[in-house]
């Protein structure tokens, strides 16, 4: 909180450029900060959950793997990241839901915090009809004009990003309200509210355009509320609902960088009942580490495989358990 303070302060120029209609976003971003910095400490602090995210930093900062294999945390970064390649597996209607809803939610972030912190503002330039300064830091950047198509651009690409929320939510809350299956498991607070918190924050948001654009500006001043309390209820939603996979998954991102980077240094572990692979040599060592700090006793089904577990469990549920019935 102190840190995202300070930038805010420093970043608008001793808050000069700071817009004060935004403050409610900016203290709410600020509480963000609190609670997702809590949620990552705690879940850190677990020890497979710090163990892999300790080894998958290693492992994509390493110089042995930046030098060996260039493209690889690239090609990690882009494809469990912003392309979601595991996602598109279970289906491409659901990959190009997702990937509408990621880059909405990607796009409208990386317009609203910067002008919310007032790092970046425009300004209409003096002496012009129409054209507009745009200003980053405090220092003008570019010039444009606000009727060419660069200017419409800047000004509806918070509308671009809710469209696209909007058409990757509905998706999901469409399969969620439809399918039997999914109806049976789900929850209010973990699946449908954060659906729901990004519709409403997608559809107050395109309310004031449209207010501006075909209403003359009626019912503005209630819909920015309306769009603000919206926001902040999300953004402070964000570390304790299912939002925060966001920065779980940002922040385990050199995992796959650490299985490819470990098969390749370490080998591979067979099972120890039917010789067939299990993982890499590295995971069942990282696995048995992490087992012995958790006061688990099993270092033997460590050694196992999937299948010769569960075949395992049934021969003793044979001997043992029905033996009793007998």
């Amino acid at each position: 909180m102190v840190l995202l303070s300070a930038a805010i302060y420093l970043g608008s120029d001793r808050l000069r450029n700071f817009d004060p209609a935004l403050i409610g976003y900016a203290t709410a971003t600020v509480f963000l900060a609190f609670g997702a910095t809590y949620r990552f400490v705690l879940w850190v602090a677990n020890p497979p959950a710090r163990r892999y995210f300790l080894q998958g930093w290693k492992a994509s900062l390493r110089w042995r793997t930046l030098s060996r294999s260039p493209t690889l945390v690239p090609r990690t970064l882009a494809s469990t990241l912003f392309l979601q390649s595991f996602i598109r597996r279970r289906g491409v209607e659901r990959w190009l839901a997702h990937q509408a809803m990621f880059w909405g939610v990607l796009l409208a972030a990386g317009v609203t915090f910067p002008l919310t912190f007032g790092w970046i503002h425009f300004r209409a330039i003096p002496g012009t009809q129409h054209d507009y300064g745009l200003y980053l830091l405090g220092v003008r950047a570019l010039r444009f004009d606000a009727f060419n198509w660069l200017g419409w651009l800047f000004f509806h690409t918070l509308d671009i990003a809710a469209v696209l929320v909007i058409a990757g939510a509905a998706y999901f809350l469409l399969h969620r309200v439809r399918e039997r299956r999914v109806l049976a498991d789900q929850r209010f607070l973990r699946d449908l509210l954060p659906l729901l918190a990004l519709l409403a924050v997608a559809l107050t948001g395109l309310l004031l355009t449209f207010s501006t654009a075909v209403l003359g500006g009626r019912f503005y001043h209630f819909l920015a509320l309306v769009h603000m309390s919206s926001v902040v209820l999300t953004l402070l939603f964000i570390p304790f609902g299912k939002f925060f996979h966001v920065i779980h998954r940002t922040a385990t991102i050199g995992v796959p960088v650490y299985q490819a980077t470990s098969q390749a240094g370490s080998g591979v572990f067979e099972c120890r009942r039917c010789g067939a692979p299990l993982e890499t040599a590295a995971f069942v060592d990282d696995l048995q580490k992490t087992m012995g700090e958790l006061r688990l006793g099993y270092p033997a089904w460590i050694e196992r495989c999937p299948r010769c577990k569960r075949l395992e469990r049934g021969a003793a549920y044979r001997s043992l358990v029905k033996a009793g019935f007998e």
